[in-house]
């Protein structure tokens, strides 16, 4: 039994023997760093990849990203200790007046499978909750998710503030109606089309 065995059934989308393949893992000693980096981390890049490839689409990105999350609910109670060197702080949420969250949770549960730590806000989320909770958990980026063109403005009014502010917190936005003319055009950091493009982009804004 090794790590890429972990690797394999994230890639299979098998939920109970990641849990089961991690579980004992963690019995053996092995390395939670490894376990995380070599056998979580690694298989949701294996994903992302197939996913630009057009080998797999959101349906399967989904059930991996599921798979992958069930596994870190088993490291964390060891990963809160210290024993792997979180990537950064992601605070994510949809849009004020907007309720849509399927990519906003693939993409959240992706940063998780990056090694970021992330607070999901939900839906209908205005600035002020984005600036408390970044300010609360001392965020690295503050990640904003549309998928109505109405909603887009809102992505606007949080930059705005965060530069008015003199707050240092980057900033990402993504969703099927926003380009990389529109988050230029509102003084984002980032942005990406699809799950596997935002943890490369968040890992851009996070490098040290």
């Amino acid at each position: 039994m090794s790590v890429q065995t972990i690797y394999d059934a994230v890639i299979e989308f098998n939920i109970d023997k990641v849990v089961s393949l991690v579980e004992a893992e963690i019995k053996i000693g092995t390395d939670v760093s490894e376990i995380l980096s070599n056998g979580l981390i690694g298989a949701m890049d294996e994903v992302g990849q197939r996913y630009s490839e057009g080998e797999f689409f959101v349906p399967e990105m989904l059930m991996a990203a599921k798979a992958m999350k069930a596994g870190l609910e088993v490291l964390k109670p060891l990963l809160s200790h210290g024993e792997s060197e979180k990537k950064g702080t992601i605070i994510i949420g949809t849009v004020k007046g907007d309720l849509h969250d399927i990519g906003k949770n693939l993409v959240s549960m992706m940063m998780e499978g990056a090694g970021f730590e992330v607070y999901d806000l939900g839906v209908d989320v205005d600035t002020e909750k984005f600036l408390a909770t970044a300010k609360e958990k001392k965020a690295d980026v503050i990640c904003m998710s549309a998928l109505l063109t109405t909603t887009m403005p809102f992505m606007e009014v949080t930059v705005k503030a965060i530069r008015e502010q003199g707050l240092s917190f980057k900033t990402m936005v993504g969703g099927a109606p926003v380009s990389e003319d529109f988050a230029k055009k509102i003084g984002a950091d980032g942005w990406s089309t699809d799950a596997p493009g935002a943890v490369e982009t968040a890992r851009k804004l996070t490098a040290k």
